[in-house]
């Protein structure tokens, strides 16, 4: 009980200090980069962290402030204050539509559903996602990919989500709860997930196994569209700084390794694995697959992303994290892929 509490007060003082800390983007001569506020939470942006090590945005004519939160949710009261401008983050970019925040999803960044998945303590028994039930404590952060992919590990698994001990913990905090004997099962979001089978908690079943293909946990970058508006210019520079940070990785995955180990203090092996696993277009959504029809990344087609997206929408207001379903329509309204056909058909790649 009391490390719930501890939990709230930290989630209620991270949503007021973003409020509070969080300015407002200074005016710029016409000539100088572009500034600007860019929040994530603390997860896989292994393409943000390479576009940052290597100046990337600079050379795209921007210049983002990051601020990082615990998870995606305390990211939404940036949002709502319109102190951040751009954000890169999973399904708390879709709960902004539910709060009537405005955004525009611009490109996939990572389909994380690869690398999250259900980490147990070994002596719990747990050898699958069927064995769920033996699990008395299951962590999953409210309103986030791994709460709706416990779900759709129980629904897959014939079991009634309501029989689950579910607390609401964040997968950077795993860890301790483990060590504690808080929890013997969780759902981590990548890097955490590696991380943690690194250090003896094994990965009993990663979301590919229980989600629809593609997964139910996109990594979107995402912008308010009066900041879009405002500077039009912004959003083909993003999807430029995004290709020109993914052709970096390919050309040297070491990148993307030293930007982990630098930033979430991975050891090198949990570090490569990661990026091994995010690896190519399965981790990766291309820019081809992201404006393909058929694909289930699509951006193009109501049955990709705005249905992933609805999918997970119907399943948090399942679970009652949250109070009412977003309408379709309104989901549909904030894919935009303007920015990436202009990108394919001006560059080409």
């Amino acid at each position: 009980m009391q490390s719930h509490l501890i939990l709230r007060r930290t989630a209620t003082a991270l949503l007021s200090a973003a409020a509070l800390l969080l300015g407002s983007a200074p005016a710029r001569a016409a000539d100088a980069p572009l500034e600007f506020n860019y929040g994530i939470p603390n997860a896989n942006h292994a393409t943000v962290f390479v576009a940052q090590d290597l100046g990337l945005f600079e050379k795209a004519g921007l210049k983002p402030k990051f601020f990082t939160f615990l998870s995606g949710a305390p990211l939404l009261a940036g949002l709502k204050s319109e102190s951040l401008d751009v954000v890169t983050a999973g399904l708390a970019l879709a709960l902004a539509l539910g709060q009537d925040i405005p955004l525009k999803f611009i490109f996939w960044e990572a389909n994380s559903a690869v690398s999250e998945g259900l980490v147990v303590d070994p002596k719990s028994g747990i050898k699958s996602y069927t064995d769920i039930l033996k699990a008395k404590k299951i962590a999953a952060a409210t309103g986030t990919c791994a709460q709706v992919a416990l779900y759709m590990l129980a629904k897959k698994a014939g079991v009634d989500y309501a029989r689950l001990d579910v607390v609401n913990i964040p997968a950077p905090l795993f860890r301790n709860a483990f060590k504690s004997g808080s929890i013997d099962a969780g759902v981590a979001w990548p890097p955490f997930s590696l991380q943690l089978q690194a250090e003896g908690y094994p990965i009993a079943a990663f979301d590919e196994q229980y989600t629809p293909p593609g997964g139910l946990c996109p990594g979107l970058t995402a912008a308010r569209p009066g900041f879009l508006k405002q500077h039009p210019e912004v959003g083909l520079k993003l999807v430029q700084v995004e290709a020109m940070a993914r052709e970096a990785i390919a050309k040297n995955p070491q990148l993307a390794v030293d930007a982990y180990v630098k930033r979430q203090q991975l050891a090198p092996e949990v570090a490569k694995a990661t990026v091994e696993r995010e690896c190519c277009d399965r981790g990766i959504p291309s820019f081809a697959q992201q404006v393909d029809p058929k694909s289930p990344y699509s951006m193009t087609s109501k049955e990709g992303l705005a249905a992933k997206l609805s999918l997970a929408i119907e399943a948090l207001h399942a679970m009652k994290a949250i109070p009412a379903p977003i309408p379709a329509a309104v989901v549909q309204e904030a894919v935009d892929p303007t920015y990436l056909l202009q990108y394919l058909k001006t560059q080409g790649k």
